[in-house]
C-alpha cells in the first residue's frame, strides 16, 4: 500500500539523481504528491554508471574523519550530514531490503554490488507513495508569470508550483544529463554562483615520449602520494592510479584532485611526490641497495629484490640521471620521493564530479534560495567538493533530504490553519 496523500499542493522536482529522489522521498512521506521532471529518458543515469563496477554507497570510517573529507565544505555540510550520516544511509538501505557490507578498504557496498536493484526498489516505493516521473523534460527556467518552462517531446510547456526543488547535478558527464546549463538561468535571477570546475578528475603531465609510448595505461599499485596543499597542509596516502598518455588518473589521484586543482589555479602547476616503495623506510632501502650484486643491473635488481614493475622503474629513471644511479643515498630517497608535476586538469566533461555551483550565501538553512521563495536546491549543483569513496553520494542524498524536509516545512508554513 502506498502512503495516503493528504495534500493538494503542487510539488515539483527537477532532476532525478540521488538528491532529487531523496527530496521526493521526504515530500511523499509528508503526504504530498510530487511531479519529478528529468531531461534524460530514465532517472538515476549517473547513479547507475557509478554502480557498474560496484556501487560504493558510503564509507565506514569514524564520522568525524568522514566529515573532514569535505575539506572547506565541512562547516556547511556537517550539520546536514548529521541528519543523514553514513550509518543512517546504511539503515535506509536496509529498510529498502538492500543489505550492505564493509569492504577491506572501509568502503560500504550493497551485497549485490550493483546500483540497479537498489534504484529499482527505491523507485517502486516512491511511486507507491505519490511520485510521478516525467522523463525527457528539460527545465528551461521561468516565464514572466513565474511558472517553470519545460521542453518536452510534445514541445514547450509551462506549469505552476507551490514548491520547486532543483537537483540538476554539476557539469560533468553531459551525456548523462549533468551539463551545467542551469547556471546562467539562476544567475539571471540574482543567485550567486561559483564557476564549475572538474573534481575527481585526471591531470595532465609533460611525459617524455618514452614514457607515453611504452607505459600509457599502466597501473601503479601499492604506491603512496605525498602532497602539500596551497595552505601548507601535507598529506600522504596509499592507493593506486594509472599513467595515461596525457598524465595521471585513478582513485589515488582523485583523493588529491581538489588540492592539486587549487594549486594549479594559483601557481600554474602542482607537484606531488610518489613513493613507489611505501612498505620500506629510506634506511631499509639504503641497506637493500648496498647489497646489490655487482653483476646485476640496477633495473634487474629493483625488479627482483623490490618487486618494482617496469612502469615504476621507468618513473624512477625519468627523474634520476644515470650518473646518479650509483649514489645509494640519493637513490633510496628518490624511490620514496619521485616528483611528478601536473600542469592542468583533464576536461570537465571527463571528470567524475564538479565543484562550484550555487554559493552557500544564496541559500538559507533549509536550502531555499534567498532570491527565489519556494525554490530549493540540492545535490552536486551546490558549491562543495568531495572525493570518491562514498563521500559524494552520501552528501548528495543528505542534501536532498534537507531540501525535501525544507520544502515540506515551507508548505506547512503557507497552508491555511
Amino acid at each position: 500500500m502506498g502512503k495516503q496523500q493528504t495534500s493538494a499542493k503542487q510539488c515539483v522536482i527537477i532532476g532525478g539523481g540521488p538528491a532529487g529522489l531523496m527530496a521526493a522521498e521526504q515530500l511523499t512521506q509528508a503526504g504530498h504528491k510530487v511531479d519529478l521532471y528529468d531531461a534524460m529518458p530514465t532517472v538515476g543515469r549517473k547513479f547507475l554508471l557509478a554502480g557498474l563496477g560496484g556501487l560504493n554507497i558510503t564509507h565506514s570510517e569514524p564520522y568525524e574523519a568522514f566529515c573532514q573529507r569535505y575539506s572547506h565544505g565541512q562547516s556547511t555540510l556537517k550539520p546536514i550530514l548529521d541528519d543523514f550520516t553514513p550509518t543512517h544511509l546504511r539503515q535506509w538501505c536496509d529498510e529498502l531490503g538492500v543489505k550492505t557490507f564493509i569492504g577491506t578498504s572501509g568502503r560500504v557496498f550493497p551485497e549485490a554490488m550493483k546500483a540497479a536493484p537498489l534504484l529499482r526498489t527505491w523507485l517502486i516505493r516512491l511511486r507507491e507513495n505519490g511520485l510521478t516521473i516525467y522523463p525527457k523534460h528539460r527545465w528551461l527556467g521561468w516565464d514572466d508569470a513565474g511558472q517553470i518552462k519545460l521542453q518536452s517531446p510534445e514541445g514547450e510547456l509551462t506549469r505552476s508550483y507551490d514548491v520547486l526543488i532543483l537537483a540538476l547535478g554539476g557539469g560533468s558527464w553531459k551525456k548523462l544529463g549533468s551539463d551545467g546549463q542551469w547556471m546562467p538561468i539562476l544567475e539571471e535571477q540574482g543567485v550567486a554562483t561559483s564557476p564549475l570546475l572538474p573534481s575527481n578528475c585526471g591531470f595532465l603531465s609533460n611525459w617524455s615520449e618514452h614514457l607515453k609510448t611504452n607505459f600509457a595505461g599502466s597501473p601503479l599499485k601499492s604506491v603512496a602520494i605525498r602532497f602539500t596543499d596551497i595552505e601548507g597542509e601535507a598529506e600522504k596516502r596509499m592507493g593506486e592510479f594509472i599513467i595515461t598518455e596525457r598524465g595521471v588518473e585513478g582513485s589515488l589521484i582523485y583523493a588529491f584532485s581538489a588540492r592539486l586543482r587549487e594549486r594549479i589555479l594559483q601557481k600554474g602547476a602542482a607537484t606531488f611526490y610518489l613513493d613507489i616503495c611505501p612498505n620500506h623506510t629510506t634506511e631499509q632501502l639504503t641497506k637493500i641497495l648496498r647489497a646489490k650484486p655487482k653483476n646485476k643491473t640496477l633495473s634487474t635488481y629493483l625488479k627482483s629484490r623490490l618487486k618494482l614493475d617496469a612502469a615504476k622503474r621507468a618513473l624512477l629513471f625519468e627523474v634520476l640521471a644515470k650518473p646518479d644511479w650509483n649514489d645509494i643515498n640519493l637513490l633510496s630517497k628518490t624511490l620514496k620521493n619521485i616528483p611528478i608535476e601536473v600542469i592542468a586538469t583533464t576536461p570537465i566533461n571527463e571528470a567524475i564530479s564538479t565543484s562550484g555551483g550555487v554559493c552557500d550565501a544564496s541559500l538559507n538553512e533549509q536550502l531555499m534560495l534567498k532570491e527565489k521563495a519556494a525554490v530549493f536546491c540540492a545535490g552536486e549543483m551546490l558549491d562543495w567538493d568531495a572525493p570518491t569513496g562514498g563521500y559524494l553520494l552520501t552528501a548528495c542524498m543528505a542534501l536532498g533530504k534537507r531540501a525535501g524536509l525544507g520544502a515540506a516545512s515551507y508548505l506547512a508554513s503557507i497552508s491555511p490553519q
